[in-house]
Parts: structure tokens; sequence; C-alpha cells
């Protein structure tokens, strides 16, 4: 189930919330654990299985780990951890890499099955909440969960179950235990969900479907021009796709009580890559940090060691992204970046004019993005020396002039809010007009969201592949 559909927002999510708010606060958890095994099982049928599977093995490891660690049993809870870890990679590895990992061993004359195993949706991003919690008991960053109804509606909560942020437990478990739920609060989460909404139905979509014309055309059929439209379009279709998604599941916790960290703060402003990955997916960025750069050492080591440990996360970082080689290009492309900047380029951003800065940074996210939107290596490098002219393919043509003319203005209104600058005139005004354009926006994105959900056939969800 798609948060962006009728069948969402007019039944499921008005049938939670009244059962919800009548419901005596004891049993909300069981409301939403119910409802988050039914949200997913609506999508992935039998795989809602994996679900009870992946929550009772964390459970029971988290609180063997904890007694272990009480019992001074060390060795037993480092056990237990790892177990838990070996189950959750396997589990990933199994449903998302099998297939790719047979197919790249079969290329070199290694026989092994290709399965045609069906990713379930969200497992990237469940895995690695379930994953990071044992971890944190052992730790002691957080307590094990003694109420296994707590912890599945941790593990299962719909809001953020299929596409994120990732959210580990030592953030949220006091939250799932007790939380305050007010009129403020669901009326803070009503506006943030429709900000979501919107930027997924009405920019999200449009523009996407500018970047799937251009993904569609032959190389010899291209133009540098047109390239570098289609992967202008592709930035801002991932970009409000997947911040939209945060919005809409930030908004839905607060509605229900609950408060999510932040997981983009305005990306494209950035003058350097190192300040666009600590804007952009960031609690990708926080867990990879503190799950797998810090333990393998950090910058706490040797100059060697940390550039193989920023190795091996940005490896992880563009692997955990899809079953794919170009992914891991992607990933290795952003380490090559960083690894330049961290050396000598960074202070020598900093010192120069914000916009050669901003346009660095821009250019090189863009080229990133052609390599992560296109998995056919063949297609990927041909669009690439179209994208730098190579090939003596044209400048421009008929075909680019209709598209910018025609996707122009929302390709100007996806650039402006891709900046903080609605948000500042916003704040500028008084808190009564505050009071009512907030009231309006919200009325008219719901009345205009509706009108384009029934109206349009075309509603996909990037970050659902992940």
């Amino acid at each position: 189930m798609v948060f962006s559909t009728p069948v969402f927002m007019f039944y499921f999510l008005v049938l939670t919330m009244g059962i919800y708010f009548v419901v005596p606060g004891k049993f909300r958890n069981l409301v939403l654990l119910c409802s988050s095994l039914f949200f997913y099982y609506w999508g992935e049928r039998e795989y809602v299985l994996i679900m009870f599977l992946s929550t009772v093995i964390d459970y029971t490891h988290g609180l063997l780990v904890e007694r272990c660690k009480e019992a001074g049993n060390i060795k037993g809870a480092k056990i237990a951890v790892g177990s838990s870890i070996f189950f959750n990679l396997a589990l990933l590895i199994f449903f998302k890499y099998w297939d790719f990992l047979a197919g790249s061993l079969q290329t070199i004359g290694i026989p092994a099955p290709i399965l045609g195993v069906h990713l379930p949706i969200g497992i990237s991003f469940y895995t690695f909440q379930t994953m990071s919690y044992t971890v944190d008991v052992y730790r002691g960053d957080t307590r094990a969960q003694r109420s296994i109804l707590n912890f599945g509606t941790f593990v299962t909560l719909f809001p953020q179950l299929i596409a994120g942020p990732i959210i580990k437990y030592k953030d949220l478990g006091d939250q799932i235990d007790e939380r305050t739920v007010s009129a403020d609060k669901f009326a803070t989460g009503v506006q943030i969900f429709m900000v979501g909404l919107a930027k997924k139905l009405l920019i999200a979509n449009n523009v996407g479907m500018l970047w799937d014309s251009y993904k569609a055309l032959a190389p010899g059929d291209l133009t540098v021009a047109g390239a570098w439209l289609g992967v202008i379009a592709f930035s801002f279709q991932l970009y409000f796709d997947f911040s939209g998604y945060s919005d809409m599941a930030t908004g839905l916790g607060r509605m229900f009580g609950f408060d999510f960290l932040a997981n983009f703060n305005y990306p494209y402003i950035s003058k350097s890559i190192t300040e666009f990955w600590r804007r952009w997916h960031i609690s990708l960025g926080t867990w990879f940090r503190e799950y797998l750069y810090i333990p393998l050492g950090g910058n706490r080591c040797s100059k060697r060691r940390w550039v193989f440990n920023l190795l091996v996360v940005w490896a992880a970082t563009g692997i955990w992204h899809g079953a794919s080689w170009n992914y891991l290009l992607w990933g290795l492309y952003f380490f090559v970046l960083l690894m330049v900047e961290k050396f000598f380029l960074l202070e020598r951003l900093k010192k120069a004019p914000a916009a050669i800065a901003h346009i660095y940074t821009l250019f090189f996210v863009l080229v990133s993005w052609a390599i992560f939107a296109i998995e056919d290596f063949s297609h990927l490098i041909a669009y690439l020396k179209v994208m730098f002219g190579l090939g003596g393919v044209p400048l421009t043509n008929a075909a680019f002039g209709y598209y910018l003319t025609a996707y122009l203005p929302i390709l100007l209104v996806a650039g402006v809010a891709s900046t903080p600058l609605g948000v500042m005139v916003y704040h500028k005004l008084k808190p009564r007009a505050q009071q009512i354009l907030c009231a309006v926006l919200v009325a008219a994105g719901l009345v205009v969201c509706t009108a384009y959900l029934v109206a349009s056939t075309y509603n996909p969800f990037l970050y659902f592949r992940f």
C-alpha cells in the first residue's frame, strides 16, 4: 500500500486513526501493530511472515544480549549480537542480492542458480533497524524491550516501514512505550504530511515523466542538452519522491504521537560533496557511521586504514541501494570525490565564491544521478558520452526545445522548492497570517492532490525497490 493512494488516505488511514484515538492508551500499540501488519500484507501477502520472523528473532536476541551482560558473560553477549547480525544480513542477502551474485558468478563460469526471488518491499530499511537494536543493547545505549508487542510495533510501524527514514530503537524506544498525542501535534503532522504528498504527486511525478522520456531514447536520438535535461529531471524526481515520502512518514508519525528525526535538509543547496552527504538521506548516513564506520576504526587510526574504512562504507552505501554494479560504481564515485575533498579540495572550496562551490557540487551530483539511474552498463556509458559531448552528438534539437518549453514551469517550481526560500518567507509572516496561509494551503493541497490521484495513473515510488 502506498501513501499517495485514495485507498490509504481515505480508507486505511481514516479507519486506523478512528480506532487508535478511541481505544484506551494501553491498547494503542496493539492497534498500530495490527494496522502495520495489514498495511504490509496488503502489498506483500506471504512476505509478512518475514516481519513476524524478524520481530521474534531480534526480540529474543535483545533479551539474550542483556541477560548475558548482566551475568558478566560478555562472550555470550557478543555471540548473541553476532547471531542477530548474521540473521539480518542473511535475510537481506538472500532476498536482495542472491540473484545478482548468482548472475555475476555465472558470467565467470561458476554455476549458481538464479532463483527469481521477489524483493520484499522495505527490507533494506527494516533489517537495518532491527539489526542496530541488538547492537545498541550490547553497547548499553538502550534497554532490551520486554514487551514483544511493543517491539513488534517498532519493527512494523507503518509510517516508516517500507521506505524509511531508518529509525534506531534507541531513538524511538521511549516513544514506543509512552508518547504524547495532542491536537497541536496532530495538526503539524497533517501539515508535514501534506507537504510530502504535494512534493510526491505534484513535483516528483511530473518531472519523472520527463526523465522517463529521455531514459527511453536510444543514445543516437539524444543530444547533449537533452541528456543533461533528463538528468536534471531525475535529480528532482528522486529528491522530491524520497524526501516527500520521508515528510509523509514524519507527518504520519506526529499524528500518532511520534517524533522522527529529519531525513533531508535541502541537499541541493550544498557547496561541497561532503556537505551534500550531511544533508541527503541523513538516517542512512548516520546508520553507516554508527554501525560500520566507527566499528571499523573511524578516523582514529592510520591514514591508510582510515581510507580503507571509508572505502568499505561507500561501497556498502552504494550496494545497499540495489543489487546492480552501477550502484556499487555510484558509491565508489562518491568515495573518490570525498577523498579528493578531504585531502585538499574542501579547504579551497570554503574560500571559493559560493556560486563556484555550488556549481561544482551540482555538477558532480548530477553526474552521479546518471550513474545511479541507469543500471545497464552499456546504456550508462552511452548516456555519459552524450552528456559530455563525445561521439559527435548534436548540442540540441527540436525535441529538446519541446520538452524544455513543456516542463520549464515545473522545473522552476522544483528548483525553488529545493531551497529553504519558501520556509524563510513563511516564517517572516505574522503568526496569524501563518495560520491562515497554512490552513488554506493544506486545504488546497488536499483538493489538488486528491484530484491528481483520481486522474493520474503515473505514481511510482523510486525507493520501494531499494
